[in-house]
């Protein structure tokens, strides 16, 4: 299994379709703890927690600029305090590896 932190999306078209389960799972011990899998809905998710509204509003702009770079976007809830991030790939359905590749860059913000 390769490092998802040193790895970049792949465009739609080069995706096979949505991952299996197990490689799912395997691929989530790679991010940060609080990750969620769901796989009937086809995504990952983090909910996360801040000071105040311009600290989660900080956050959700350096997620936009890594989905813009990626060009991968992700779901997002915004609150005052608290930011939930979900990915999935449209695409496919349901999780792609672009979805890890890019929740370990959200989980690089924190390094």
């Amino acid at each position: 299994m390769s490092d998802i932190k040193q790895l970049h999306c792949q465009p739609p078209e080069g995706l096979s379709g949505p991952m299996p389960r197990a490689e799912c799972e395997a691929t989530l011990k790679q991010l940060a703890a609080d990750w969620t899998l769901d796989p009937q809905a086809g995504w990952i998710s983090r909910r996360l927690k801040f000071a105040n509204f311009h600290e989660t509003m900080s956050f959700v702009n350096a997620v936009a600029w890594i989905a813009n770079r990626e060009d991968h976007h992700p779901d997002m809830e915004v609150s005052y305090s608290h930011c939930v991030v979900r990915f999935s790939t449209h695409a496919v359905g349901g999780l792609s590896i672009n979805d890890f590749i890019c929740a370990a860059r959200v989980d690089a913000l924190f390094d």
